[in-house]
């Protein structure tokens, strides 16, 4: 049945027509709402970041107007159309699988083929670890259950490890049981490690880059061989003269950005949302998403040719430290370096599920002025997507494209402005303060 979503864009609200087009959609929303019994606000303020009750929900809009980028309500029950590349995919003829592992796992080797060239004459993979992946997902989770397979079970215990941080050993506890529970001859994983290497291929790694203990400098290109810090001399390794496996003072991880943005591409789901920014733009002249603004607009402006590619990537850097044993009475400062994607509408690209961590920088200090040097594998990755870019595959559409990145805004507060970009923070001075006022 088609919607009726004409009187969106009405300005009279209090007309016969805008006021049916909201009776009805409050009735969608009230079939949408959580236990609470609130639902997402579509509202020119909300934006659908916010959950209210329906009551709340039909006052604001009828005041505040119905946000007009909302033109599919996926929050409230609709689906997106299916695209060309969908009909290629699943002629009529052909019903699709209700198996969210072979199209994760299609996906994952379609993001590989494209840019390692890794198949054969016909198009097939030759990575064994897909063979093995595929054989998983074919194998019953216990003899006789055709509704989940073994790879199945596994990703859905890992998703909801991650949500509810259960610990690793929780987790090993949990199959140990659970294969005690289901029949014998189940395909459960004996432990949390054994599941994680079943899910490797899917899941996207990082790089483990020692650093100066003085957060001098990096041991990695030019540096990865020296065993000393070329600027403070400072050794590299906790035990320089151990007989056994040497431990780096300071390890810093880092999470490659091209291999998550060719990620969000790979996914005919996700690759759809990558646009956004170009087709939900704000009509009545207000400001509801970044590409609203002024800055976007001047960016477009000053390099026309990066604006004339819809795909390429807008980004925003957010950076803080935090201690990560919740004592504040112990002084260590662990720093996140976090992106995310303004391409997304404005209900993703700042949702937790979005962000991409790309850089974790180590205590027990904060990096304060030296944090360029940490920076500096991301600061060349995003020199790279802007001046070279990379092929990427689009699934949405079924093509090649090269994606450029630019790193548009940064995200944190004053002190960390003042690391990240040089700004000069001005410290009020307490008793000062207190005198003036007491002066006044």
């Amino acid at each position: 049945m088609t919607i009726d979503k004409s009187w969106i864009i009405l300005s009279n609200r209090s007309s016969p027509e805008f006021l049916k087009g909201l009776r009805n959609f409050i009735e969608i929303a009230k079939n949408h709402v959580d236990g609470e019994g609130k639902t997402c606000c579509p509202c020119r303020d909300c934006v659908n970041m916010y959950r209210q009750t329906v009551t709340t929900v039909y006052a604001h809009i009828h005041d505040r107007g119905f946000l007009q980028s909302y033109r599919i309500w996926i929050h409230h029950g609709e689906e997106y159309p299916s695209s060309d590349l969908d009909k290629i995919w699943f002629p009529k003829n052909h019903t699709t699988t209700t198996h969210e592992m072979f199209d994760a796992i299609d996906d994952v080797m379609a993001e590989e083929n494209t840019h390692e060239g890794n198949i054969d004459g016909e198009g097939i993979s030759l990575d064994p670890e897909f063979d093995a992946l595929f054989k998983e997902a074919n194998i019953e989770l216990y003899p006789g259950c055709s509704w989940m397979s073994s790879l199945n079970f596994i990703a859905k215990l890992m998703h909801m490890k991650a949500i509810n941080k259960w610990t690793d050993s929780s987790m090993d506890q949990l199959l140990e049981f659970l294969r005690v529970a289901f029949p014998k001859e189940n395909a459960i994983p004996a432990s949390h490690y054994e599941a994680k290497k079943k899910l490797k291929k899917i899941g996207l790694g990082y790089q483990s880059i020692h650093a100066c203990i003085n957060d001098c400098a990096l041991f990695w290109k030019e540096n990865e061989s020296m065993q000393n810090c070329p600027i403070c001399n400072e050794s590299r390794w906790v035990e320089k003269n151990t007989k056994g496996k040497k431990v780096a003072q300071k390890v810093l991880r880092y999470f490659p950005l091209t291999s998550r943005l060719r990620r969000r591409y790979s996914s005919r789901f996700t690759a759809k949302d990558m646009i956004w920014h170009h087709t939900g733009r704000s009509n009545d002249g207000k400001m509801y998403h970044p590409v609203d603004g002024k800055a976007w607009q001047e960016f477009d402006k000053r390099y026309p040719e990066f604006a004339n590619e819809p795909r390429n990537v807008r980004l925003g850097l957010a950076a803080d430290g935090f201690n990560p044993f919740g004592n504040m009475n112990q002084s260590y400062s662990m720093w996140p370096i976090i992106l995310t994607t303004f391409n997304t509408p404005p209900w993703l690209c700042m949702k937790e599920s979005s962000f991409m961590l790309t850089l974790l920088i180590p205590g027990p200090k904060s990096p304060a002025k030296d944090i360029d040097i940490l920076l500096r594998p991301l600061v060349d990755e995003l020199k790279m997507l802007w001046d070279e870019g990379v092929q990427m595959r689009d699934a949405a559409t079924n093509t090649i494209f090269t994606m450029h990145a630019s790193l548009l805004w940064t995200i944190n507060d004053y002190p960390a402005c003042s690391s990240l970009s040089g700004f000069k923070v001005i410290k009020l001075v307490l008793p000062a303060i207190k005198t003036h006022l007491h002066v006044v």
